[in-house]
C-alpha cells in the first residue's frame, strides 16, 4: 500500500522525515508527531537547527538529507529556502535516496509541482509565521494550507491531520499566492516596527502601548469590512496634514510612506471612500514629494558617505 492511500483516519501511522529542522520544518515535525505519524529521522546543519530538532522531535535520528530520505518509508518533507529547494530535490533523486511510493511534500509557498521534476509530490504550505518555538504548534490548529497536488484525498487527510483546511493553488498561481503573503505579514512587520520607531522618535517611551489597541482594530476592521475600514487624513484628502508628516519624516522612512499612501489613496478613490476632485491636493502634495525624493536621490543627497 502506497503513501498516497494511507492517512491517520483509519490506517497506520506514517514513517516521516523532515529534511530542514528550522522554524517551519521542526514545528510541523513536532505536529505529525502529535497526530500519531512516526517522525524517524531529520536534516538538521547549524546548531541552532539541531538543537531545536533535538527539542521537537526527540525521538528523530539525525542524519544527512539522504540518509533522511531513505529512513522515510511514506513521506518526507522537505522544508528548506525556496531558492535551494530544486538543488535539494534534484541531489536526493541523483543519490536514489527516493523511492516510488514516497510522498515528498515541501513548505514553498512561491514553489508548485515543477520544482519537483518527476518526483511524486505535493506543495505543501502553511500561511502561518514561525518562529522555531513550541509555542507555534499552538497557531496550527485552523490555519489554511496552500496546496499544489494530484492527490488530492492524501492531501486533505494530512493537512487534516495537522489541524488545517486546505486551499487548493494552482501551480502557476503560486508565485502570487506567495506574493499575497508575504505582502500582507512581512511587510506587516516592517510597517509596525517602522510606526514604531517614528513614536519613539516622536518621544513615546512605550510604542507598544499606543499601537496595540489600535493595529488590532484597524486588522480585524481591514479583515470584514475591506476597504470601507480606511480611515486617516489619506482618505479623507488631508492633503495638509500628509505634507506635515513628509516634512517631518526621516527620509528612509519617507519613501515608504509615499509609497503607501498613494496606494491607500488609489484604493480609497475607487472604494468611493474618496472624490477625485477631494483627492486632486492631496494627489499632487504625493507626486511633488516623490519628484523631489527622485530627484534627491539622483543627486546624492541623503545617500551614505
Amino acid at each position: 500500500m502506497s503513501a498516497m492511500s494511507r492517512g491517520r483516519h483509519g490506517a497506520r501511522p506514517l514513517s516521516v522525515g523532515v529534511v530542514g529542522a528550522g522554524r517551519v520544518g521542526a514545528v510541523l515535525g513536532a505536529a505529525l508527531t502529535a497526530a500519531g505519524h512516526h517522525v524517524v529521522a531529520a536534516a538538521a546543519v547549524s546548531a541552532a537547527s539541531r538543537d531545536r530538532a533535538r527539542r521537537l522531535l526527540p525521538d528523530a535520528a539525525i542524519l544527512p538529507a539522504d540518509d533522511v530520505a531513505r529512513a522515510a518509508d511514506d513521506l518526507l518533507l522537505l522544508a528548506v529556502p525556496d531558492d535551494a529547494l530544486g538543488a535539494v530535490v534534484a541531489g536526493l533523486a541523483a543519490t536514489g535516496a527516493l523511492r516510488p511510493g514516497q510522498m515528498v511534500a515541501h513548505t514553498s509557498g512561491a514553489h508548485g509541482l515543477a520544482v519537483l521534476g518527476d518526483v511524486n509530490g505535493m506543495a505543501l504550505h502553511p500561511a502561518m509565521t514561525f518562529t522555531g518555538a513550541d509555542s507555534d504548534l499552538d497557531r496550527l490548529p485552523g490555519i489554511a494550507w496552500g496546496v499544489t497536488t494530484r492527490d488530492r484525498t492524501f492531501a486533505t487527510r494530512l493537512v487534516a491531520d495537522l489541524g488545517g483546511v486546505p486551499e487548493w493553488i494552482a501551480e502557476d498561481a503560486r508565485p502570487l499566492y506567495h506574493a499575497a503573503l508575504a505582502h500582507g505579514a512581512n511587510h506587516l512587520v516592517t510597517l509596525v516596527n517602522e510606526a514604531a520607531d517614528l513614536l519613539r522618535a516622536a518621544g513615546v517611551g512605550e510604542p507598544r502601548r499606543v499601537l496595540e489597541p489600535l493595529l488590532r482594530a484597524a486588522l480585524d476592521n481591514a479583515l470584514r469590512l475591506g476597504d470601507t475600514a480606511l480611515t486617516g487624513p489619506v482618505s479623507r484628502g488631508d492633503a495638509g496634514t500628509v505634507r506635515k508628516h513628509l516634512d517631518r519624516m526621516p527620509p528612509a522612512a519617507r519613501t515608504a510612506y509615499l509609497a503607501l499612501a498613494r496606494r491607500t489613496a488609489d484604493r480609497a478613490i475607487a472604494s468611493g471612500r474618496l472624490r477625485p476632485q477631494d483627492a486632486a491636493p492631496l494627489l499632487d502634495v504625493l507626486s511633488r514629494a516623490t519628484q523631489t525624493g527622485v530627484a534627491q536621490s539622483r543627486d546624492g543627497v541623503g545617500s551614505a558617505r
